[in-house]
């Protein structure tokens, strides 16, 4: 017999659960590690660069993160608990793919540490200006510009992933359905 409280309880939209499942599947996908020689899931590298794609290939935005990258992509696509998201920078509903650049050498080193940070900003920045490059109207919506460059980097290799199922894509790509979400966006920042 089921309790009154049970009935209260809501499963998650079937947009929810689709991000969930398929967000959890490209963070768990084998990315190899040239450190250890082994394959490691690419979201349990704690150093690294990411970038979201819209519907259109475009690069949306662009970060770094130094606490792990499951958590920090989760933290920008399931909750509001980042200035992006927040400040409706970003729009979780436009993240078609994703990709990342896992920095492995740095796996066992502490946040704090200036020549990891130093590098992490200048893949951010590399990242960054190779997806201005690669975009359509030279422009993505990070809050801020990527921190300066203090050397020269060769971008490491990538993974890069579609994040939603046929069905959701099939919703969330048709034009009308996009222009409503901008809208709102739109409406948020005024």
């Amino acid at each position: 017999m089921k309790s009154p409280h049970e009935d209260k309880i809501r499963k998650p939209p079937f947009e929810t659960a689709d991000l969930r499942e398929n967000l959890k599947e490209f963070l768990d996908s084998p990315f190899h590690d040239p450190v250890t020689k082994e394959m490691r899931a690419v979201g349990n590298f704690k150093w690294g660069v990411y970038a979201f794609y819209d519907y259109d290939g475009e690069p949306i935005y662009v970060g770094q993160t130094n606490e792990m990258l499951r958590v920090r992509i989760r933290r920008h696509l399931t909750n509001q608990r980042t200035d992006a998201v927040v400040m409706s920078v970003l729009d979780p509903f436009e993240v078609l793919e994703i990709e990342v650049w896992p920095l492995p050498q740095f796996q066992q080193t502490d946040r704090k540490d200036k020549l990891a940070k130093s590098l992490l900003d200048t893949l951010e920045n590399a990242v960054a200006a190779k997806a201005l490059l690669d975009s359509h109207f030279k422009a993505i919506l990070n809050e801020k510009d990527p921190p300066l460059a203090s050397q020269q980097i060769e971008i490491p290799p990538s993974l890069r992933k579609r994040i939603v199922s046929d069905r959701v894509y099939e919703l969330r790509s048709h034009p009308d359905f996009r222009a409503a979400r901008r809208a709102l966006i739109v409406s948020r920042l005024a």
